[in-house]
Protein backbone atom coordinates (compact mmCIF):
# COMPACT_ATOMS: atom_id res chain seq x y z
CA UNK A 1 0.00 0.00 0.00
CA UNK A 2 1.48 3.36 -1.03
CA UNK A 3 1.95 5.97 1.67
CA UNK A 4 -1.26 7.94 2.16
CA UNK A 5 -0.61 11.66 1.60
CA UNK A 6 -3.84 13.29 2.79
CA UNK A 7 -4.56 14.42 6.35
CA UNK A 8 -5.90 11.63 8.56
CA UNK A 9 -8.03 11.66 11.69
CA UNK A 10 -6.32 10.90 14.98
CA UNK A 11 -8.48 8.55 17.04
CA UNK A 12 -8.76 9.30 20.75
CA UNK A 13 -10.31 7.45 23.69
CA UNK A 14 -13.83 8.61 22.75
CA UNK A 15 -13.57 7.88 19.02
CA UNK A 16 -11.45 4.71 19.03
CA UNK A 17 -14.45 2.30 18.88
CA UNK A 18 -15.75 4.19 15.82
CA UNK A 19 -12.42 3.89 13.98
CA UNK A 20 -11.91 0.29 15.13
CA UNK A 21 -15.31 -0.59 13.66
CA UNK A 22 -14.44 0.99 10.31
CA UNK A 23 -11.13 -0.89 10.25
CA UNK A 24 -13.22 -4.08 10.47
CA UNK A 25 -15.63 -2.78 7.78
CA UNK A 26 -18.43 -2.11 10.24
CA UNK A 27 -20.07 1.22 11.06
CA UNK A 28 -20.59 1.48 14.81
CA UNK A 29 -22.30 4.48 16.38
CA UNK A 30 -22.63 5.48 20.02
CA UNK A 31 -26.07 5.01 21.53
CA UNK A 32 -27.22 6.23 24.94
CA UNK A 33 -28.29 3.41 27.26
CA UNK A 34 -30.51 5.84 29.19
CA UNK A 35 -32.59 7.58 26.50
CA UNK A 36 -31.83 5.28 23.55
CA UNK A 37 -30.73 8.03 21.15
CA UNK A 38 -27.79 7.75 18.80
CA UNK A 39 -25.11 10.40 18.98
CA UNK A 40 -22.27 11.54 16.78
CA UNK A 41 -19.57 12.59 17.14
CA UNK A 42 -18.80 10.24 20.03
CA UNK A 43 -18.56 11.82 23.45
CA UNK A 44 -18.71 10.95 27.13
CA UNK A 45 -22.03 12.61 27.98
CA UNK A 46 -25.30 12.26 26.07
CA UNK A 47 -26.34 15.71 24.81
CA UNK A 48 -30.01 14.72 25.13
CA UNK A 49 -30.27 13.36 28.70
CA UNK A 50 -26.77 13.97 30.14
CA UNK A 51 -26.25 10.26 30.89
CA UNK A 52 -22.77 8.78 30.78
CA UNK A 53 -24.12 5.28 30.06
CA UNK A 54 -23.30 4.40 26.46
CA UNK A 55 -22.99 1.49 24.09
CA UNK A 56 -21.66 1.04 20.56
CA UNK A 57 -24.20 -0.28 18.05
CA UNK A 58 -23.47 -1.48 14.54
CA UNK A 59 -25.71 0.29 12.01
CA UNK A 60 -26.53 -0.53 8.37
CA UNK A 61 -24.76 2.42 6.77
CA UNK A 62 -27.73 3.52 4.70
CA UNK A 63 -28.97 7.09 4.49
CA UNK A 64 -29.51 10.10 2.28
CA UNK A 65 -27.49 13.13 1.22
CA UNK A 66 -28.47 15.90 3.64
CA UNK A 67 -26.16 18.58 2.21
CA UNK A 68 -23.11 18.69 -0.05
CA UNK A 69 -20.61 20.77 -1.94
CA UNK A 70 -18.49 19.96 -4.96
CA UNK A 71 -14.82 20.83 -4.53
CA UNK A 72 -13.21 22.04 -7.76
CA UNK A 73 -9.97 23.49 -6.36
CA UNK A 74 -7.40 21.31 -4.57
CA UNK A 75 -6.46 23.05 -1.34
CA UNK A 76 -3.35 20.90 -0.95
CA UNK A 77 -1.30 19.02 -3.56
CA UNK A 78 -2.52 15.70 -2.10
CA UNK A 79 -6.00 16.34 -3.51
CA UNK A 80 -5.04 17.58 -7.00
CA UNK A 81 -5.74 14.25 -8.71
CA UNK A 82 -9.21 14.00 -7.12
CA UNK A 83 -10.93 17.24 -8.10
CA UNK A 84 -13.77 17.57 -8.58
CA UNK A 85 -14.98 15.62 -5.53
CA UNK A 86 -18.01 15.76 -3.25
CA UNK A 87 -17.91 16.59 0.45
CA UNK A 88 -21.28 15.80 1.98
CA UNK A 89 -23.29 15.44 5.12
CA UNK A 90 -25.11 12.12 5.05
CA UNK A 91 -28.06 11.54 7.34
CA UNK A 92 -28.19 7.89 8.35
CA UNK A 93 -31.48 6.03 8.81
CA UNK A 94 -30.73 6.17 12.55
CA UNK A 95 -30.97 9.97 12.44
CA UNK A 96 -27.36 11.01 12.92
CA UNK A 97 -25.32 12.92 10.36
CA UNK A 98 -21.78 12.20 9.20
CA UNK A 99 -19.37 14.32 7.18
CA UNK A 100 -18.05 12.21 4.34
CA UNK A 101 -17.33 11.99 0.62
CA UNK A 102 -19.72 10.76 -2.04
CA UNK A 103 -17.95 8.41 -4.45
CA UNK A 104 -18.86 6.18 -7.37
CA UNK A 105 -20.71 8.74 -9.49
CA UNK A 106 -20.26 11.95 -11.42
CA UNK A 107 -20.14 14.75 -8.80
CA UNK A 108 -22.66 16.75 -10.86
CA UNK A 109 -25.25 13.98 -10.32
CA UNK A 110 -25.29 14.30 -6.53
CA UNK A 111 -28.43 15.91 -5.13
CA UNK A 112 -29.92 16.45 -1.69
CA UNK A 113 -32.09 13.46 -0.81
CA UNK A 114 -30.21 10.92 -2.95
CA UNK A 115 -30.12 7.55 -1.16
CA UNK A 116 -26.58 6.37 -0.34
CA UNK A 117 -24.85 3.37 1.15
CA UNK A 118 -21.61 2.98 3.04
CA UNK A 119 -18.33 2.22 1.29
CA UNK A 120 -15.00 1.63 3.03
CA UNK A 121 -11.64 3.03 1.99
CA UNK A 122 -8.68 1.26 3.60
CA UNK A 123 -6.11 4.07 3.54
CA UNK A 124 -3.46 2.64 5.88
CA UNK A 125 -3.08 -0.70 7.67
CA UNK A 126 -4.40 1.04 10.80
CA UNK A 127 -7.12 3.30 9.39
CA UNK A 128 -10.19 2.91 7.20
CA UNK A 129 -12.34 5.87 6.15
CA UNK A 130 -16.10 5.91 5.68
CA UNK A 131 -17.38 7.10 2.32
CA UNK A 132 -20.78 6.76 0.69
CA UNK A 133 -21.92 5.91 -2.81
CA UNK A 134 -25.31 6.60 -4.34
CA UNK A 135 -27.57 3.58 -4.49
CA UNK A 136 -28.98 4.47 -7.92
CA UNK A 137 -26.50 6.82 -9.67
CA UNK A 138 -23.62 5.54 -11.79
CA UNK A 139 -20.64 7.39 -13.35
Amino acid sequence: MAEYQKPLPIPNEDTKPFWDGLKNHRLSIQKCRQCGRFRFPPRVICPHCMSTETQWVEVKGKGTVYSFTIVYHAYTPAYESEVPYVVAIVELEEGIRLITNIIGCNPEQVQIGVPVELAFEDVTPELTLHKFRPVTLRP
